[in-house]
């Protein structure tokens, strides 16, 4: 027989509705009798009905997380356990729970998305990307639906709270790195044209190259999927050019784990031959080796952001929008050296 609010007032010698306060963390309860009660509860293995104090105040006490591509592929990412580690830090403290999409396609989550807004199964959810025409973005507007984007909104930036790096910043500094290694033929390899995050890094890579009035062909662009198998593709079109570069900035730490296996198989050494220089810090890119010079953009601070501003939203709906940036540092380690060799022709 499962132990009731009734048994727990009981063995504290308090009324059930003192209990239910307790419960509530009302402030008009001493912080003795919290501490009494809620031993009692522990020791009876007494656990509160959520769904029925949920129904009460009119909360889920639970968030949606969206990934950018199904969780599958997704969380073949170290980025994104490492941002759903900072979301849970803070969800975790406010006894929020998490709703993770699980769609395969972009059709699915949007679908999957309605039914969590429809269905009031989340007070709100958090966008784990930033992607031009957004239909899921569009209808979380429409709705007047809390959200939070992890990124840089397309349209309405100033009405769409969002954290986010500066990006085109990191992409410019990442790029003069190289640049001041002597390095003047560099690729830039990234994630889709469709996301925010690689146009601003793309942007700031170009940016560090014309000032230094250095060469932008089109072929030393590269995109594909930020997984380890689009790093691979990276490598197989760039080193198959009758002019290869030798540097390479990569704007996912995943990507960058394939294009140092490829780079391997092509004979070439790096730092010797090829220098690279990548984003996002993941725990992996300091065992790799060589290990890689990247991009700390503190993964995990804007998992914990992203939550903090999405559950003020929900809890103040006239909550104004923020935009909350989040400082970013480089991380120098040993997959970038002075170029010492001609550069091939």
């Amino acid at each position: 027989m499962s132990v009731t609010i009734k048994d727990v007032a009981k063995a504290t010698g308090v009324s059930p509705s003192t209990v239910s306060r307790v419960i509530a963390d009302n402030p008009r309860i001493s912080p003795e009798t919290k501490k009494r009660v809620r031993k009692a509860m522990k020791s009876l293995g007494y656990y509160p009905n959520v769904n029925a104090r949920n129904l009460v105040g009119k909360s889920t006490k639970t968030i949606g997380v969206i990934m950018p591509s199904s969780a599958d592929k997704a969380l073949q990412n170290p980025f994104f356990p490492e941002i759903l580690r900072g979301i849970g830090s803070y969800t975790h403290k406010l006894q929020y729970s998490l709703f993770l999409s699980t769609g395969e396609t972009e059709e699915e989550t949007f679908d999957e998305v309605q039914r969590m807004v429809y269905g009031s199964y989340v007070d709100g959810v958090i966008l784990l990307y930033s992607r031009a025409n957004d239909r899921l973005t569009q209808f979380l507007r429409e709705r007047e639906f809390p959200f939070v984007i992890v990124g840089k909104p397309y349209e309405h930036m100033n009405e769409i709270t969002h954290v986010d790096n500066d990006n085109f910043a990191a992409g410019k500094e990442i790029t003069e790195h190289l640049i001041e290694l002597g390095h003047e033929k560099i690729a830039f390899i990234g994630g889709s044209r469709e996301l925010f995050v690689t146009t601003d890094r793309q942007s700031g890579y170009e940016s560090a190259m014309m000032d230094a009035k250095l060469n932008l062909p089109e072929n030393y662009k590269f995109h594909a999927e930020f997984l380890k198998s689009g790093g691979r593709e990276a490598v197989e079109h760039l080193f198959s050019l009758d002019n290869p570069p030798t540097g390479l900035v990569i704007s996912d730490d995943l990507m960058s784990f394939g294009v140092l296996s490829m780079l391997e198989e092509f004979g070439l050494s790096v730092p010797r031959e090829v220098s690279v220089v990548s984003f996002n810090n993941v725990y992996l890119s300091e065992i790799i080796r060589p290990a890689l010079t990247t991009v700390d953009v503190q993964i995990h601070t804007l998992g914990a952001q992203s939550a903090k501003a999405l559950i003020e939203k929900t809890i103040n709906k006239s909550e104004p929008a923020k935009r909350i940036m989040i400082p970013h540092t480089i991380v120098y380690r040993d997959s970038a050296s002075e170029l010492k060799r001609k550069p091939l022709k």
